[in-house]
C-alpha cells in the first residue's frame, strides 16, 4: 500500500484526492490546504481521512510514502525539496518549477535518494494524444512538418503567473511527448493589458530540430473557448478538436509534394487530396491512468516518461518565451 499526502485542495486538487483513492494499492491518508472553507469540504467528502492545515505534517511523516503537490507554481520548489530530503516520491503540479535552477536542483535531488518525480502533464495520458502518438510512431503520418495549436478561452486569470505559465505547459509538454526532438529556440510576442504586468495573450514560435516548427497561441481575453491543435505530415495530415464530444481527431489525406522534375519555372508542387476519417479515441479518465502509473512507478521501480527531465524541457521553453517576449520577439536560443 502506497500512502500519499496531498498538498492543495483548491481547483485541482480535488481530483487528484480522488483518482489516488480510486487506486487499490493506494491511499490518500491526508489532505493539507491553508484555506479553511477548502479544508471542510475535503472533511465532508473524506471524514476518515487527516485533514490539516500545516504541511510539515505530511513532509515530515514516516507513514507517508508520496506527495503530490497541488500548490501555486511559486510554492512548488520548496515543497517538492522537503518531501524529496525526507524520502517521498512526488506528484507535482505543471508547471513543474518556477526555473530551470529549481528544476535541475529537485532532478539532482530525487536522483541522489533513489525516488521518483512525476510532473502532472494529464494530456499525455488522453486517448487523441495516445492515438497520435501512435499515427507518429508508426509511420502514419509520415515526416514531420508543424505543430499549431490554439488554446484559448475568457479567463481564469492568475495571480501569479502569466497565460504563458498558466497554459503553454499543456502545448508545450504534449509537443515535446510526441515528437522526442530538441527545442532549438524560441520566438514570442505578447501583452499584459493590466496593471499586474502579466501577459494575457502570447504567440509562442518554438523551433526544432529536423525542420520541425511550432506555433501556439495562448490567450485568456477569448470571447470563446478554443482548444484546437494541427499537426501537419509529409503523409496525412492531423486535427484535434478537445472540445467536441465525437470526432474528436480527424485524420486527412491531403499534402502536397513537389513535382519530380527540374523545371526552368518556380517550384511547382502537386496537390493530394484523399480521405478523411476519425480514428475511435479511447474514453477514459486522463489523470485516473496518471495517477495509476504514478503508483506502478513507485511500486515496481520504473522511470516515467513525464518525469523531472520533461518537466525541466518544458521549463526551458517557459523561460526561453518568457525571454523572447521581454525582448519585444527575439530569437532566444536553448
Amino acid at each position: 500500500m502506497i500512502n500519499l499526502g496531498v498538498i492543495g485542495y483548491g481547483y485541482w486538487g480535488p481530483n487528484v484526492v480522488r483518482n489516488f483513492n480510486g487506486i487499490p494499492n493506494a491511499e490518500v491518508v491526508s489532505i493539507c490546504d491553508y484555506q479553511q472553507n477548502a479544508l471542510k469540504r475535503a472533511k465532508n467528502i473524506y471524514p476518515k481521512t487527516n485533514i490539516i492545515s500545516d504541511c510539515r505534517e505530511i513532509l515530515f511523516s514516516p507513514r507517508i510514502d508520496a506527495v503530490a503537490i497541488v500548490t501555486p507554481v511559486s510554492t512548488h520548489y520548496d515543497i517538492a525539496r522537503q518531501a524529496l530530503e525526507n524520502g517521498k516520491h512526488i506528484f507535482i503540479e505543471k508547471p513543474f518549477t518556477s526555473s530551470v535552477e529549481q528544476a535541475e536542483k529537485l532532478i539532482e535531488l530525487a536522483e541522489k535518494k533513489n525516488l521518483k518525480i512525476m510532473v502532472d502533464h494529464t494530456f499525455l495520458f488522453t486517448g487523441a494524444v495516445k492515438k497520435i502518438k501512435q499515427l507518429i510512431d508508426d509511420g502514419t503520418i509520415g515526416d514531420l512538418y508543424y505543430f499549431d495549436s490554439t488554446r484559448v478561452n475568457l479567463g481564469l486569470f492568475q495571480k501569479d503567473v502569466n497565460v504563458v505559465w498558466d497554459l503553454a505547459p499543456h502545448d508545450l509538454s504534449i509537443m515535446d511527448h510526441l515528437f522526442q526532438k530538441n527545442a532549438v529556440a524560441v520566438a514570442a510576442t505578447g501583452m499584459a493589458h493590466f496593471d499586474n504586468d502579466l501577459e494575457n495573450v502570447a504567440y509562442i514560435t518554438v523551433y526544432l530540430s529536423g525542420n520541425l516548427i511550432a506555433h501556439i497561441n495562448v490567450n485568456w481575453l477569448s470571447p470563446v473557448k478554443i482548444r484546437m491543435t494541427m499537426i501537419g505530415g509529409c503523409k496525412k495530415m492531423v486535427v484535434w478538436n478537445d472540445l467536441v464530444s465525437d470526432e474528436k481527431l480527424r485524420v486527412y489525406d491531403r499534402g502536397v509534394e513537389p513535382e519530380d522534375k527540374v523545371s526552368a519555372y518556380p517550384l511547382r508542387v502537386n496537390y493530394r487530396s484523399g480521405d478523411m476519417w476519425a480514428p475511435k479515441v479511447e474514453q477514459s479518465e486522463a489523470l485516473k491512468e496518471e495517477a495509476e502509473y504514478f503508483i506502478d512507478c513507485i511500486s515496481n521501480d520504473k522511470k516515467p516518461f513525464n518525469d523531472g527531465y520533461s518537466g525541466l524541457r518544458v521549463i526551458k521553453m517557459l523561460e526561453a518565451t518568457e525571454r523572447s517576449i521581454k525582448k519585444g520577439g527575439e530569437l532566444v536560443y536553448l
